[in-house]
């Protein structure tokens, strides 16, 4: 089905809903001003959630428990904290957020990991909220034989990397390579990661799901439906309801990897270098992953440094030709490579920059808490669909190094297995003829609204600057790189006119069913953020 025919289905399905859903109520029930700490604390007590899970801003723990798993102190500078906090540690407890929250008419926050980018999963500017955190409910059940598991949302990507490991060092899952993530938003996002060119992405992946939904069901992929077990592989799914745990595929990878990182100045020729990957990178041999990480540096005047990272399914002997031929330019050899297995990989790229190709014990995977200082960010995202002459890369440079603000690109290619998918088999959207996703990143770790203005500004400016290089009608985007600038909702009021603009940035032509969706089973916008999918009233 093409996208003007997939336009047209979706919109007799519309008009066909609205008949059906004309005399329901289409707006979230209304926030009790009586609700406070104590009323929902009892409501969950009657619900069977043990005290001990409970926590308001007066107890001791609040603000640990608020801020540790938090990635973006902006975020939490800006917003309003929540009436409570729950840490479910079995599935009935989030059941029991989901009633006492739509009793009380007070907006539900999931947590798995804390790392979406603009902090939708802990802090809001929507009105009173409360926040159920999943990181407890994090346990991996790996069936080596069937070449599946089980995996419960709270779980971060390491804690499953390493539980796949236990079991097996040639089966693998193609996700992200930060550890620390959560699973539950990763995947319902999309999840790219270094071997999504040999096997697709996470949600390409995943056969089941255990769901809560807007009336406190818990539903598996039988009772759910396959319109809603679509949308809740790309489309996030906080706009649907509670993800609880994931069923997914494993895939094989070999026993042995290749791991190299290479970097460059302009004097070393990283103009060049990059002009060519962005040619080969996307075309190349599906089982090699080379990213591209573009920011100034200082040391000892200031310019522009490239670092190529790499992962390739295959040994040092077969990467060192196959570089030799097509990017020549990085100047490879073979004392830049190191092989190791898949999961010791994963380790050695959850560290920035790839100093270290040892990456230490797999034990560092279970550690949920980010390494170093945590400091403040605003990422932009873009899709490239014609590579960048060599003329605007010069330009980009020259904007880069004269920005008042620190900026940095990370530039990972598709390709390979992402052009066999249907662009509408997932959300995801961004398939054949997307050749590179962008992430253009700000951090500062100064604290400060006037310090936070300028790197916000800075960055703006920037992705203003980028849009005659990037993908255009519509400017593509990731949502698991959040961007509220494309658009947001602000009181509640969603809408699918004004949400079109950034639905279609991170959904193209999925937007519509994902509308058509949450129409189908949240009619009254339950489940709703700054950025989730409208109904379609």
């Amino acid at each position: 089905m093409n996208s003007l025919t997939s336009l047209c289905y979706f919109s007799a399905l519309f008009l066909s809903f609205l008949l059906f859903l004309s005399h329901a109520a289409i707006n979230p029930a209304p926030f009790d001003p009586r609700a406070n700490y104590h009323t929902i604390q009892q409501c969950l007590l009657r619900r069977s959630v043990p005290f001990r899970l409970l926590l308001s801003p007066s107890s001791t723990n609040f603000t640990a428990a608020l801020v540790s798993p938090a990635r973006n102190p902006r975020v939490l500078h800006e917003a309003d904290k929540p009436f409570l906090i729950l840490t479910a540690i079995q599935e009935s407890h989030a059941t029991a957020a989901v009633l006492c929250s739509r009793e009380l008419g007070l907006r539900l926050v999931s947590r798995s990991g804390g790392h979406d980018y603009e902090g939708l999963s802990y802090a809001s500017k929507l009105g009173p909220f409360f926040i159920l955190d999943l990181q407890l409910l994090r346990s991996v059940a790996v069936d080596a034989e069937s070449g599946t598991a089980w995996v419960e949302a709270g779980a971060v990507l390491g804690e499953l990397y390493y539980a796949i490991a236990a079991k097996s060092r040639t089966l693998a899952f193609p996700a992200g390579f930060c550890p620390t993530v959560g699973v539950g938003g990763h995947f319902s996002g999309g999840g790219i990661g270094t071997i999504m060119r040999a096997h697709g992405l996470a949600v390409d992946h995943i056969v089941d799901i255990r769901v809560v939904d807007a009336d406190g069901r818990i539903l598996d992929r039988g009772s759910m439906g396959e319109d809603l077990f679509w949308a809740l592989r790309g489309g996030g799914g906080a706009s649907y309801g509670v993800v609880l745990a994931y069923k997914i595929r494993l895939v094989q990878v070999p026993p042995k990897v290749t791991v190299f990182s290479k970097t460059q100045t302009l004097a070393d020729g990283a103009t060049q270098a990059l002009v060519k990957w962005q040619q080969i990178a996307y075309r190349t041999d599906r089982r090699l992953y080379i990213s591209a990480t573009v920011q100034v540096s200082n040391q000892p005047n200031s310019t522009i440094q490239a670092t190529f990272n790499s992962l390739f399914l295959g040994e040092r002997a077969e990467l060192l030709p196959l570089l030799k031929q097509s990017i020549p330019e990085l100047g490879l050899q073979a004392t830049d490579c190191k092989e190791m297995t898949w999961v010791e990989s994963q380790l050695v790229f959850s560290f920035y920059p790839l100093v270290n190709l040892s990456g230490g014990p797999l034990t560092l995977l279970l550690n949920r808490n980010t390494a170093g200082r945590v400091m403040s960010f605003k990422v932009k995202s873009d899709i490239v669909t014609t590579p960048i002459k060599q003329q605007n890369w010069e330009k980009i440079w020259r904007f880069l190094l004269k920005a008042q603000s620190q900026l940095s690109l990370l530039i990972e290619p598709f390709g390979g297995r992402m052009n066999e998918i249907p662009e509408t088999a997932t959300p995801f959207p961004h398939r054949n003829g997307s050749k590179f996703v962008i992430q253009h990143i700000a951090a500062w770790p100064e604290a400060g609204e006037k310090v936070a203005d300028k790197h916000m500004d800075g960055i703006r400016k920037f992705y203003d600057f980028m849009a005659p290089f990037v993908s255009k009608n519509p400017r593509g985007a990731y949502l698991n790189f959040r961007d509220l600038d494309l658009g947001k909702n602000s009181g509640g009021d969603a809408s699918y006119e004004k949400d079109s603009a950034w639905g279609r940035s991170y959904f193209k032509a999925n937007f519509d069913r994902l509308v058509y969706v949450k129409t189908k089973v949240d009619p009254k916008n339950f489940f709703r953020n700054e950025q989730s999918i409208p109904t379609s009233f």
